[in-house]
């Protein structure tokens, strides 16, 4: 099982389990399910006590999402290949555009150490880490103070150019 970091760098325990879309609902507990099985049950899924949050492929255009969706308490966004950005423009887009206040999980292969910082730029909050990563790495580079970038994001860094007098 791989380790759940928040944006400060600390380990947390994952309070959802992963559903497949044809594994039985179970009676308690947060889950996450995929927005196919979302959009099929909304309406049983709604009405749960526990909590339940959407799984979005990186191929979803986030700026379509009924609001029922983005009520959810969590959103996780897949990031499947190292080279593949297409997560990255959606949590922006979730944040920016959408006001997103919920919780933004990354998950998948390419939620590794060197990409944890730009992720956190983009407004991602907590990030599943790909097994093969080192803890003790990806824990420092999420607490690390950040220079002032360039760009400005959604982070609360100040970008370089507010800071000059």
């Amino acid at each position: 099982m791989s380790a759940l970091l928040n944006h400060a760098g600390v380990v947390i325990s994952d309070a959802y389990t992963l559903l497949a879309d044809d594994a039985a609902l179970p009676g308690s507990g947060a889950v996450i399910v995929s927005l196919t099985r979302w959009q099929a049950e909304a309406t049983l899924l709604a009405a749960r006590s526990a909590p339940v949050a959407v799984k979005l492929a990186n191929t979803v255009d986030v700026l379509t999402l009924n609001a029922d969706v983005l009520a959810r308490p969590m959103l996780v966004l897949d990031f499947p290949a190292f080279g593949d950005g297409r997560a990255y423009s959606q949590a922006r887009r979730l944040r920016d555009r959408d006001l997103y206040k919920g919780v933004i999980r990354a998950s998948g292969a390419a939620v590794v150490a060197d990409q944890l910082a730009m992720m956190t730029r983009c407004g991602i909050n907590e990030f599943a880490l790909r097994e093969d990563q080192p803890l003790a790495l990806c824990q420092q580079t999420l607490a690390a103070q950040k220079p002032l970038p360039y760009q400005p994001a959604r982070d609360v860094s100040r970008a370089v150019f507010a800071a000059r007098g």
